[in-house]
């Protein structure tokens, strides 16, 4: 059985806009990247049960990049979004309202290459900079 790891995030903004700058293809390219060396520079994404996404994690000096791919397994638009990744571990995204905030907590299974603290580590600053990028957008 895998590890289990959870990162969380509270954005000061309404549960439809939150949910929307997690969805929209056009906004996961502003955010999705752990780091300022690195971006994404293409992400699809059908976000609806059985729906796939992509989105291209590159660094930014050319030297690396690869396709983080996946298909949803259910999709409870404003509330839940649980899917499979290419290499079949796990992911579930619950989105809550607190006080006019929402609260975005996001489980997932980890891999076996890299240690847990790297993997919490950077799935934390992804969802760090969703958190600073969401709030900015009006």
């Amino acid at each position: 059985m895998s590890t289990r790891i959870t990162v969380s995030a509270l954005v000061h903004k309404p549960v439809a806009h939150v949910w929307n700058t997690w969805a929209d293809p056009k906004h996961i390219t502003q955010w999705c990247a752990a780091s300022d060396d690195w971006h994404c520079p293409k992400a699809t994404n059908d976000l609806r049960t059985g729906g796939k996404f992509s989105s291209t994690m590159a660094a930014r000096d050319g030297s690396f990049s690869f396709d983080f791919e996946g298909v949803y397994d259910d999709v409870q638009p404003h509330k839940r979004i649980a899917y499979t990744m290419g290499d079949g571990r796990t992911c579930e995204i619950l989105f809550t309202s607190e006080n006019g905030a929402t609260r975005v907590v996001e489980s997932f299974d980890a891999e076996t290459q890299n240690p847990v603290e790297m993997q919490r580590g950077g799935w934390q600053a992804i969802l760090d900079r969703f958190k600073a990028y969401a709030e900015a957008q009006a």
